[in-house]
């Protein structure tokens, strides 16, 4: 449906299109080509229906925004009302549909990863029986038959392991709001969206990123994926008592998942579901009360203080792990920045000083696994352009310098804030997955 509706401030007339889950306004019908001027995605706000006012009712997206509208009369508000709500509901179902999904297909990948340890434990012993086989009469070419078979099962259970984090994930992960992030769907004001197409998810906003400047950046420097992404840990301004902002952390840690795609976007999609699934749960204990987790040492604290910080799928364990993967990325980074041409090495660099001592031999086999499909540096360089590389290569590489250098300090030094207050209240953990 569209039409007009009065919108305060000052109660103007304006333009309104609903379509797509999402509403969008205009100065008028005639100059809709013009862009729309804001717009809101039903998913994520309230409707309320003013009781003194028959005409009014108002769209809000707790403590972000308010939509103050009114129709000509009470008919049309009706009108209005059911079409709102259906679009909300419709996408309320679609989501819960996949939260649903996404839940089993979870507990299918652990119930594989469950099969792969017990594969794993059945390979040693098979291959000590292999080394014993001539002194305990048993045929060699039985063992190593025997051996062979496991070898087989292994491997293809740990293919099925690929092909569920890939085929249940990548879709959630690369076009999904996550759920519950109601701060990530902000009115988008003319400022921001000045073309004709209605506001994107944010996960699409990051895969496709502005080319808005890092401070000091001049014409002649050559602009890259972190110089262009809408969300920097080097734009981030540590609250009082080197608080981290919990909204602003949680945004640009999104921004950087990109950076796994480049990678391969099939072989890492288990590394991304981990890393995404952590922002969601950090991001749920945040949306239960914005002011009182503006900072994400307060949400560590208030778990501390409530004795539950340890307590399996908490948001501290959450920030454990994405802490953790935080710190791969950023080993990873630094390696290429300081001029390690091999993608492989660089990884594999990265990951023994991070995330292995956590991981037990199945995980380690998985991301061994995903190390061989890892891209060539030629092409791993050309994917974090944002223009054509061709005759630009001084000036690319100039520019990756300069924003990794940025980048990659105000990364670690909001990890080192981070490590600081876990180490304090002894939230480390020795625990292997």
């Amino acid at each position: 449906p569209a039409g007009m509706l009065v919108m305060w401030i000052c109660w103007q007339p304006r333009w309104f299109l609903l379509g797509g889950g999402v509403l969008s306004y205009y100065d008028s019908r005639e100059d809709a080509w013009k862009g729309c001027k804001g717009s809101i995605q039903m998913a994520v706000c309230e409707i309320q229906v003013n009781s003194a006012d028959n005409t009014r009712m108002d769209l809000i997206i707790p403590g972000e925004q308010y939509f103050y509208l009114k129709a000509r009369n009470a008919a049309e508000r009706q009108k209005w009302l059911v079409a709102l709500g259906t679009a909300k509901a419709c996408l309320t179902d679609g989501r819960t549909q996949k939260e649903k999904e996404f839940t089993e297909n979870t507990e299918t990948l652990k119930t594989k990863m469950s099969e792969l340890r017990l594969y794993c434990d059945l390979l040693v012993q098979q291959v000590d029986k292999v080394k014993e086989a001539g002194t305990s009469g048993v045929s060699e070419s039985e063992m190593r038959a025997l051996l062979k078979s496991t070898c087989n099962t292994f491997l293809n259970t740990l293919e099925e392991c690929m092909q569920i984090a890939n085929a249940a994930f990548t879709f959630e992960l690369l076009h999904c709001t996550p759920s519950g992030s109601s701060h990530l769907a902000v009115l988008k004001s003319n400022k921001e969206n000045s073309g004709n197409e209605l506001p994107q998810a944010v996960m699409d906003s990051i895969s496709r990123p502005s080319t808005s400047r890092l401070e000091g950046e001049t014409e002649e420097d050559f602009p890259t994926f972190f110089s262009a992404m809408n969300n920097r840990f080097s734009d981030i301004e540590l609250l009082v008592d080197e608080g981290i902002p919990t909204e602003e952390f949680l945004q640009s840690c999104y921004a950087i998942v990109p950076i796994l795609d480049k990678l391969g976007p099939t072989v890492f999609a288990p590394v991304k579901m981990d890393f995404v699934g952590n922002i969601k749960k950090i991001n749920q204990k945040y949306i239960t009360n914005k002011v009182e987790f503006n900072a994400l040492q307060k949400i560590v604290l208030q778990e501390v203080s409530a004795e539950v910080a340890q307590v399996r799928n908490s948001a501290t364990e959450a920030l454990l792990w994405l802490k953790r993967g935080l710190k791969f990325l950023k080993e990873f980074l630094t390696e290429v920045k300081n001029g390690e041409k091999n993608i492989q090495t660089a990884l594999n660099n990265a990951y023994g000083r991070t995330l292995r001592q956590h991981h037990g031999w199945v995980v380690r086999g998985v991301f061994a696994l995903a190390l061989r499909a890892a891209p060539t540096y030629e092409n791993f360089v050309a994917a974090l352009s944002v223009r054509d590389l061709d005759n630009h290569e001084e000036a690319f590489y100039n520019g990756m310098q300069r924003d990794l250098n940025i980048y990659l300090t105000a990364m670690e030094k909001q990890l080192n804030i981070l490590d600081s207050l876990y180490e304090s209240h002894g939230l480390e953990s020795d625990e292997v997955v």
